[in-house]
């Protein structure tokens, strides 16, 4: 008795020499979980994974899009490029690669626009773009943006991937900017204007050691990796084994270097909720 008949016209992938192809960039392997996850529902789920709850990477553009009303968004200063001021080797084509992958001229994104009906100035970095680090333009246009939110008077808001720190190839131009956006910061304070600090995965080097930790709240999504320098350099230098999580956002909250951690879903909404709450 066959107890299964195959359905006319349907070809079995094990028949013949050759399998069936899957076209490529339909699916998406979770970096820790491994579900196999179909990209458009990923996509529809702001790239978080259903099944663990994994936060990828988003672009600055992608950021942008889920965190400001739709509508609301005003950039400045998109069109400062950067140069090379050390003639660092092979910067020139680094600087290109990050351009014609992010469609951005540098790593960051700013501008005025409201958030849950919030205004507020907006500066976004972008992984893609050379790992989010931090050269002479970047510290230029958020010191910028935070002078804007203190001429508006409005709250200033910061979404941090960073992987990249201050921007070996600008050297000490790289390095002042750290001081330059602390100083406006810190006038944006005595304006009695808030500052909301997002920490996305990962956000690290001379961007945490500044003003992604200067936050008046300073918020994480789950899983970020946010430091100084990484756990593999640590522990070579002290030559001990690190906690479990070390650096994660989940670590940090729990020794107070981070006030909340919140989910993606929420982000928005919880950044608002501050604003509204400043402002009144």
């Amino acid at each position: 008795m066959v107890w299964y008949k195959k359905p006319k016209g349907v070809i079995s992938k094990f028949e013949g020499k050759k399998s069936v192809r899957v076209p490529e960039g339909l699916y998406t392997k979770c970096k820790v979980c491994s579900a196999i996850l179909y990209n458009k529902d990923l996509d529809k789920n702001q790239k978080v994974c259903p099944k663990c709850g994994y936060h990828n990477q988003l672009s600055a553009l992608e950021r942008l899009y889920l965190t400001v009303d739709s509508g609301t968004f005003q950039e400045f200063d998109e069109s400062l490029v950067p140069g090379n001021p050390l003639d660092f080797p092979d910067y020139a084509e680094k600087l290109k690669r990050g351009q014609d992958k992010t469609k951005m001229l540098e790593a960051v994104i700013t501008g005025l626009g409201k958030i849950q009906d919030q205004p507020a100035s907006i500066a976004i970095t972008d992984f893609q773009f050379m790992g989010g680090s931090m050269g002479s333009v970047v510290g230029e246009k958020i010191t910028r943006a935070v002078e804007r939110a203190i001429a508006k008077k409005v709250g200033m808001i910061i979404v941090s991937a960073s992987g990249g720190g201050a921007r070996m190839q600008e050297g000490i131009f790289s390095l002042m900017q750290m001081a330059k956006i602390s100083a406006a910061l810190a006038r944006l304070g005595e304006a009695g204007l808030p500052y909301v600090s997002v920490l996305t995965d990962p956000t690290a080097g001379g961007v945490a050691a500044s003003f992604g930790m200067l936050g008046d709240v300073n918020l994480a999504e789950p899983g970020a990796m946010i430091g100084f320098a990484g756990p593999r350099v640590i522990e070579q230098t002290i030559r001990q084994k690190l906690p479990k999580g070390f650096q994660r956002s989940e670590f940090l909250v729990e020794h107070g270097f981070v006030d909340a951690i919140v989910s993606r879903h929420d982000l928005k909404s919880t950044i608002g909720q501050y604003l509204k709450f400043f402002s009144s």
